[in-house]
C-alpha cells in the first residue's frame, strides 16, 4: 500500500469533491482493512497514540487536568479546558451520570501522578473502557507544551474485527495538511504490523457523512 504524498493527496481532494457540504465541518477519516492479523495475537491490541503534525484550532481536543495547587493553577493558566482538583474528585465518587458526562465531554485527561490511584478509584471505571484512562505526570511538568501536544493526538485502535477507523482532521484543513496528518497514522501502524503496510488490505479516505474514496495502489 503506497505512502507516497501523491497517491493520498489524489484520494483527500477525491473525498473532499465528493462529499455533500454540510452546515458544519465535517472530519475526515482514515479507514483501514487490515489482511493476516491474527485476532487472538498481541499484534492485534493495537491502541496507539499518534500526535498529528496539524489540527484545526476549532476542532482541537478537549483536555481535562486532574491536579491540585500549583499545577492545577498553571493547567488553568494555560486554558485548560477543565482542571478538577482533589476535592471535587474525592466528591465525584459515585456519581456515575456526572461521571459519564465528564468521560464523554473530554478527549483526553492529564493527572498529576500523586492523584492517580483516587483517579483510577474514582474515573477508572468509566474512563477505561473508553481507552481514555489519564497520562500521569509529575507535579513540577512543564503542563503548555504538554496540553499543545494533546490538543493535536488521537488515539488508533482495533478493536474486534481487523479494521481501523480514525480521523485525520477536518474539511477545512489544507488538503496537504490531511496528507502529512494520514503518513503519520500510517508511519505508526507500519512500527506495529508484523509486515508493516503489505498488513493494509484496503485503504479508504471519508468526510464523517461522506462517500470512502479508496487510495489506489
Amino acid at each position: 500500500m503506497p505512502l507516497d504524498q501523491k497517491t493520498i493527496l489524489s484520494a483527500v481532494k477525491e473525498a473532499k469533491e465528493k462529499s455533500e457540504k454540510r452546515k458544519f465541518d465535517q472530519t475526515v477519516e482514515l479507514v483501514l482493512n487490515l489482511r493476516e492479523i491474527d485476532m487472538k495475537s498481541p499484534e492485534a491490541k493495537i491502541q496507539e497514540v499518534v500526535e498529528l503534525p496539524h489540527t484545526s484550532p476549532a476542532k482541537a481536543n478537549k483536555i481535562c487536568v486532574i491536579a491540585q495547587g500549583e499545577l492545577a493553577m498553571k493547567a488553568r493558566k494555560a486554558e485548560a479546558d477543565r482542571v478538577i482538583e482533589r476535592a471535587e474528585l474525592e466528591s465525584l465518587a459515585g456519581k456515575k451520570k456526572d461521571l459519564r458526562k465528564i468521560a464523554s465531554d473530554y478527549d483526553f485527561f492529564i493527572a498529576e501522578a500523586p492523584l492517580m490511584p483516587t483517579v483510577g478509584k474514582v474515573l477508572g471505571p468509566v474512563l477505561g473502557p473508553r481507552g481514555k484512562m489519564p497520562v500521569a505526570v509529575l507535579p513540577q511538568v512543564d503542563i503548555v507544551p504538554l496540553l499543545a501536544k494533546h490538543r493535536k493526538t488521537i488515539i488508533v485502535r482495533m478493536r474486534s474485527q481487523p479494521i481501523i477507523l480514525c480521523r485525520v482532521g477536518v474539511e477545512s484543513m489544507k488538503e496537504e495538511e490531511l496528507v502529512e496528518n494520514i503518513q503519520a497514522v500510517l508511519r505508526v501502524l507500519e512500527g506495529k504490523l508484523k509486515r508493516g503496510t503489505k498488513n493494509i488490505k484496503n485503504l479508504y479516505i471519508k468526510t464523517a457523512m461522506g462517500t470512502p474514496v479508496k487510495v489506489k495502489a
